[in-house]
């Protein structure tokens, strides 16, 4: 497994990340499978969220990694807060208090990662700041990121905020291309030209924070996957002929596809199927052509100027 610098952190993480908001649909015997051959294959950093499961994903993880000391030397954690029900909360005393709940159900005492969940219209940076230096004072994080936001709301963040922001958790796939289609086709009157994130993708390469890719095989908002679709005839095709080529199968040219951006992406993969995850993996290993990737990208239905 490849792997990449975290941002503009030390943190060296698996081009892969695997997520585990679905970890709760194995039984025991399962996830016990699951997780090791994520550790076997290289795979070894786990995205996790509090809200995943109610909070069951984070404990199921915990008991089929059989964590100990050891075993948390060997993993990277990363997990998400600040959606609660019917809002968002990045308030001091929630930050806190879910990483208390984190940390218990995981059982560790400390994440190496923590992501604040969505962005909250009523933000106060100030109070995120001190939620941030009281959780690395204390040890209970080490590195800290966001999700689902833009670079103004980054950067209002930064204005209190003291640590980097390693991480930006996106949505992003073949098919959910837009931050990539909005920089092909500046000045432009087509709906492709349309800036609906604010140059997210240039702003977090020019400050090193990592994107992190989720629901990388969707289309829309959790419509479908793309794969197999006969919505997406063309571009299966395409991946098809690809994926011949290399050996391999269709999601792990999709993969390669987003692995494949200069802005060294980290794709977290939802998959509970082991079989999948190996797929995935073995996209770190391929790099596409430019031609490829562009003829990836025509055949999802975008148009180039």
């Amino acid at each position: 497994m490849k792997t990449i610098k975290l941002g503009n952190s030390s943190l060296e993480v698996p081009v892969v990340a695997v997520g585990c908001m679905r970890i709760n649909s194995l039984d025991k015997a399962e996830a016990e499978r699951f997780v090791q051959t994520a550790l076997e294959e290289g795979a070894n950093f786990f995205d996790h969220a509090d809200i995943y499961g109610g909070g069951d994903c984070e404990e199921i993880f915990s008991e089929a990694i059989h964590m100990s000391a050891s075993v948390r030397e060997q993993i990277i954690l990363q997990s998400k807060c600040g959606i609660r029900q019917g809002m968002f909360d990045f308030s001091k005393e929630h930050i806190l208090n879910s990483v208390d709940g984190i940390l218990k159900r995981l059982k560790t005492e400390y994440l190496d990662v923590l992501l604040l969940h969505r962005p909250d219209a009523l933000i106060e940076p100030e109070e995120v700041a001190e939620a941030f230096d009281q959780l690395e004072r204390s040890g209970k994080v080490r590195h800290f990121g966001v999700s689902n936001q833009n670079p103004m709301q980054i950067q209002l963040l930064k204005k209190a905020v003291k640590q980097p922001i390693v991480a930006n958790q996106l949505q992003l796939s073949i098919t959910n291309a837009t931050m990539i289609s909005s920089g092909i086709n500046v000045n432009m009157e087509n709906e492709s030209a349309v800036n609906r994130d604010g140059s997210v993708l240039d702003f977090c390469r020019l400050h090193d924070i990592t994107i992190q890719p989720w629901s990388p095989f969707q289309y829309g908002f959790f419509e479908g996957v793309f794969l197999g679709s006969d919505k997406f005839p063309e571009l299966n095709q395409q991946i098809d002929e690809i994926a011949d080529k290399y050996g391999v199968n269709g999601t792990t040219i999709a993969i390669a596809w987003l692995l494949r951006h200069p802005a060294r992406m980290q794709p977290v993969i939802g998959t509970m199927n082991v079989d999948r995850l190996k797929d995935c993996i073995k996209a770190s290993d391929i790099v596409l052509t430019r031609e490829e990737w562009y003829a990836i990208y025509r055949a999802a239905g975008n148009i180039l100027p």
